[in-house]
């Protein structure tokens, strides 16, 4: 073969790996959205030009946890010292509510001085890829992680407790972690008990996975609200959307709606605010 010949048949070769060649992933624009979803696969941040998000004044009943959250929040966008927070309790009780209120409050005050990165609980292996991309950024981000729990023999917990706190490199300072979870040890008891009745040494064996909610500097708990509180969130969501109507005892409908779903809180009231305005034949515009 002469010297043309295998230039020719590099190049056929060359333009081949290029077609099998995945595309580049397009690069991040931080000024595009306030908020951006994580893809492990590729590796990008798709923006989010609206985030599903509710006012802080209509999030009641967690006044202190609201209190806590928001100071850190903004001790962060700061550039001060701050925790990675782990929410924990009940469902529907406004964690990821919440998170997503304060990132909202905080950008109100100062436009563009914090981006909230969703990462889903089955990407969390990815985030070190992640953190290297943020790593070097003049901006702030908070990572957020909604309903984070681990199951038996799911070892990707290493990987978030390695980020947090324990790794070599550590979390990068422009960079703070919330996690939302119905388990206050982000394991399921059922484990706790497992890992106490088959391992050698019980209690070592249950340290390294409960190990990991030790990395969150802030625990904030959720409870299940009382009627009171209950009554207060749907009022709050009528008066916000102008739901209230002559021929509606709202407390009355809302606390039926209550007892056939078996409990009361935010998420339920949300519901039922729902369907009172779909009955009233008024939009829901969170804006």
């Amino acid at each position: 073969m002469n010297e043309h010949d295998l230039h020719s048949t590099l190049k056929r070769i060359a333009d081949a790996l290029d077609r099998l060649a995945p595309p580049a992933p397009p690069e991040i624009d931080f000024s595009a959205a306030d908020a951006f979803v994580w893809q492990a696969d590729p590796a990008w941040l798709e923006p989010v030009p609206k985030v599903n998000r509710v006012d802080l004044e209509l999030l009641k009943g967690i006044d202190r946890q609201t209190e806590i959250l928001l100071d850190n929040t903004q001790r962060f966008a700061d550039g001060l010292p701050a925790n990675n927070a782990l929410l924990w309790g009940a469902r529907g009780t406004g964690k990821s509510s919440l998170v997503k209120a304060a990132h909202a409050t905080i950008n109100k005050k100062a436009p563009g001085s914090l981006v909230l990165i969703e990462i889903h609980r089955e990407d969390i292996p990815s985030l070190p890829r992640l953190l290297m991309m943020l790593l070097d950024e003049a901006k702030r981000f908070l990572l957020f992680c909604d309903d984070l729990s681990f199951d038996t023999q799911d070892d990707s917990y290493k990987s978030l407790k390695a980020v947090l706190e324990g790794g070599v490199e550590g979390r990068p300072a422009n960079v703070l972690f919330y996690a939302t979870s119905n388990r206050r040890h982000l394991m399921a008891r059922d484990m706790i008990e497992n890992e106490r009745s088959t391992a050698i040494h019980a209690s070592e064996a249950v340290e390294e996975k409960v190990s990991l909610s030790d990395r969150f500097g802030l625990w904030l708990g959720f409870h299940n609200c009382d009627q009171n509180t209950f009554f207060a969130i749907v009022e709050g969501y009528a008066e916000k959307f102008g739901l209230h109507s002559s021929d509606i005892d709202i407390r009355r409908e809302a606390n039926e709606w209550s007892v056939t779903r078996g409990s009361r809180s935010g998420r339920v009231a949300w519901q039922f605010i729902q369907d009172l305005a779909g009955r009233l034949g008024k939009p829901l515009d969170m804006e």
